[in-house]
């Protein structure tokens, strides 16, 4: 008889599913996937990238169970054979000299399936696995005899698949501790980019607001170099270059209306000198348009400067609405729903009401109406409202809004307004009422500006 040859069998046909473990948890994780994620959809940075590396990480993990699994598996079949070929090895061994059969061992086994048999009439000695996934192994092992007749074992494994089933708990486990990790550093990761992300937007806000001495830098901590500290150092390069211009136009601003207010208080001295007549009257009142031009000017200067002081004072708020009302707009009404005694700079507060009054009657219609609530003053026309370039990006000096307005205002009155509110820690809003009309609503603060509550 020629050597004997053991050689992989053929396997039974058909692969292996899926362990159902796997099955059941990537069944929920679809049914998770269609219920929830229509409906959430991550929006900040943070749960971004919480979401990817979790993909990642259940990727990964994925990929490395069913490599886990399928080389357990492979093991465990080449196990199994390995074990019934011994035994088969040692059947035949102790049949050829003792004559009988060990191990339930069988000669010419009509169940014997045919590749086997086909195996032992080659003169080679062969396994072959019949597999009931998740529940038994049937392991077969064929040697040819010296007279033509074939010796079989078959034996059915029902312990190798527990093993695996715990192997792919573990698995699971395993995977799901992964996933969740990965998901936390993400979260902690993307949550300090966020967090230094928000600060710098926080930041360059308050820098865009007025407040120069804010650094975007400062504000995130320089202890991390990475992106978004490169970041801020552009933003407070560029907030500074910014700065610098803005410095420079102020400068010329108030340098040129400064030039401008000799020569033009010497035309308004000598308009007053010329005979009585219409055109004596045109111009001192041209004189005394660019006068008052001139000194708005310097007023908006030294507004943008932020230097400007609050001298403040104890004020009734109502008794002092209704004086200056009467004084400067005297067809208005004056509606006291609750008064308040503010600490606030009665002249500057006056500027604000008289540029408010001004804007009212300038470019709205009649009733012009005054209320005061407490801190809070509004006051409202029945014109056409509020221009929407006004609305969206606040007044502008030089600028008022729309073509029906051109030659009646140089769109000073709001800025110095919004200007000398800024100064006494107030906040004016604008708005358009409905049907029709433009609404002012100055906020007064509880406590004075500079001041601790």
């Amino acid at each position: 008889m020629g050597p004997r040859i053991r050689r992989p069998g053929p396997r039974a046909p058909g692969g292996s599913p899926p362990p159902r473990a796997c099955r059941r948890a990537l069944g929920r994780v679809r049914r998770w996937c269609r219920r929830w994620l229509p409906r959430t959809r991550p929006t900040g940075l943070r749960w971004k990238l919480s979401a990817a590396i979790a993909a990642v990480g259940a990727l990964v993990a994925l990929a490395l169970s069913l490599v886990v699994h399928n080389a357990a598996r492979a093991s465990m079949l080449d196990s199994s054979r390995d074990v019934q070929d011994e035994r088969v090895v040692s059947a035949q061994r102790i049949y050829e000299s003792m004559g009988r059969l060990p191990f339930g061992a069988e000669i010419d086994d009509p169940a014997l399936p045919a590749p086997l048999r086909e195996a032992a009439a080659r003169g080679e000695r062969a396994t072959y696995v019949v597999e009931e996934p998740g529940r038994a192994l049937d392991v077969w092992a064929a040697a040819p005899l010296p007279d033509g007749r074939v010796l079989s074992l078959h034996t059915r494994f029902t312990d190798r698949y527990a093993v695996l089933a715990d192997l792919d708990r573990v698995l699971v486990f395993g995977s799901a501790a992964v996933v969740l990790g990965g998901t936390v550093l993400g979260v902690l990761i993307g949550g300090q980019l966020s967090r230094r992300l928000r600060q710098a937007a926080a930041a360059a806000g308050r820098v865009a607001e007025g407040e120069t001495r804010v650094r975007v830098r400062d504000a995130i901590g320089g202890r991390v170099r990475d992106e978004t500290d490169e970041l801020a150092r552009a933003v407070d390069r560029m907030a500074d270059a910014l700065q610098r211009r803005l410095e420079a136009e102020r400068r010329v601003t108030a340098d040129i209306a400064h030039e401008l207010r000799t020569p033009v208080t010497g035309l308004v001295t000598a308009a007053e000198l010329l005979p009585p007549g219409r055109p004596t009257e045109l111009v001192r009142d041209r004189a005394q348009a660019l006068r008052t031009l001139v000194e708005d000017v310097l007023e908006v200067a030294r507004l943008d400067g932020a230097a400007e002081r609050a001298e403040l004072q104890e004020v009734a708020l109502g008794d002092f609405v209704a004086r200056r009302v009467r004084a400067l707009a005297p067809g208005a009404r004056l509606d006291l729903v609750r008064d308040a005694v503010v600490t606030t700079d009665p002249r500057r507060l006056e500027r604000i009401l008289g540029n408010l009054l001004a804007n009212a009657a300038r470019h709205g219609r009649a009733p012009v109406e005054v209320v005061v609530d407490g801190r809070r003053l509004r006051v409202r026309d029945h014109g056409p409202g509020f221009p929407p370039a006004l609305l969206a990006e606040g007044p502008s000096r030089f600028r008022t809004g729309s073509t029906d307005r051109a030659g009646r205002g140089h769109g000073l009155g709001l800025t110095i307004a919004v200007g000398q509110a800024r100064v006494l820690g107030a906040r004016l809003t604008l708005r358009n009422a409905e049907p029709a009309g433009a609404v002012a609503v100055l906020w007064l603060p509880e406590s004075p500006p500079g001041s601790s509550s």
